[in-house]
């Protein structure tokens, strides 16, 4: 699995942003986020910002939900690429229980 620094740098590159396009998208400085984004060690605030400026969202997963969720988004990713097949779901409700919250 990528580190969440490549993650970042993936999810620009798949947006079509230039490192330099992303302070102005966040609001810190093009030495900030070079560094960052390079080796950096960002803040909670700032990973919300870079999520934010490259419409995403941070999510904590805990590691025995994991392959589920990756079979879940892989299965969605499917379905957008061939949306004219159909697909068996993971579950009737794959979301359900997911955190652990069962009654």
């Amino acid at each position: 699995m990528k580190s969440l620094l490549q993650q970042i740098k993936a999810r620009r590159l798949a947006l079509k942003f230039k490192q330099s396009d992303m302070p102005s998208r966040i609001g810190i400085s093009r030495q900030q986020y070079q560094l960052l984004e390079s080796k950096g060690n960002p803040r909670l605030d700032t990973l919300e910002l870079i999520a934010k400026g490259l419409n995403s969202e941070i999510l904590l997963i805990p590691n025995e939900k994991l392959d589920t969720v990756i079979a879940i988004l892989s299965e969605k990713s499917e379905e957008s690429e061939q949306p004219n097949e159909s697909k068996k779901p993971v579950s009737d409700d794959p979301w359900d229980g997911l955190l652990g919250d069962d009654p």
